[in-house]
């Protein structure tokens, strides 16, 4: 799976939103999951590219953020995850990875084909993600196994949607760096 970067997105979370309490059982499930696929990406010296909300901290940058989320009630969620000195951090304030971020300039510069996208939340910012990379002729893989949901029906039908109508590759996470 070479020009591949895993995509992680707005994992990097206190966790004190709308929804966060729908959402938290998910991501639990999640995090062994993602934890596993960002070690066997960089075991293979693929890009990891985290894309998080800046939850409208205008000021503040990806450290800040972390720090706060690994400061909070939820940092079980966040530790496992946490950014390496290679990861790359883009700072979003919308729904898509893409939406006002430089983002699509980072991955042309490094030759990225295929994005393996993963985090959360399913039916919202991985669906639009998955439509804006579609877009944008970059072939998306989603692992159901590694984004979480708050609304497990949404989620399935946003998953069927990424597969049939965006041609993403909707896989199991084992399937991948296999």
């Amino acid at each position: 799976m070479d020009k591949t970067a895993l995509v992680v997105i707005d994992m990097i979370n206190t966790y004190d939103h709308k929804d966060a309490e729908l959402l938290i059982p998910s991501a639990a499930e999640v995090v062994p999951v993602l934890t596993g696929l960002i070690r066997r990406a960089r075991e293979r010296d693929a890009s990891v590219v985290y894309v998080n909300d800046n939850f409208g901290e205008w000021r503040s940058h990806h450290g800040e953020l972390l720090d706060k989320a690994l400061a909070g009630p939820h940092a079980d969620l966040v530790e496992p995850l946490r950014p390496d000195d290679a990861s790359l951090f883009v700072l979003k304030a919308r729904h898509s990875i893409f939406f006002d971020t430089p983002l699509e300039y980072l991955l042309r510069q490094q030759g990225i084909e295929r994005l393996v996208l993963c985090g959360q939340v399913t039916e919202q910012c991985v669906l639009y993600s998955s439509l804006d990379a579609h877009i944008r002729h970059f072939e998306v893989v989603v692992p159901r196994d590694a984004v979480a949901h708050i609304h497990p029906d949404l989620a399935d039908a946003a998953l069927r949607m990424m597969e049939r109508n965006m041609g993403a590759r909707v896989c199991d996470s084992d399937e991948l760096w296999a």
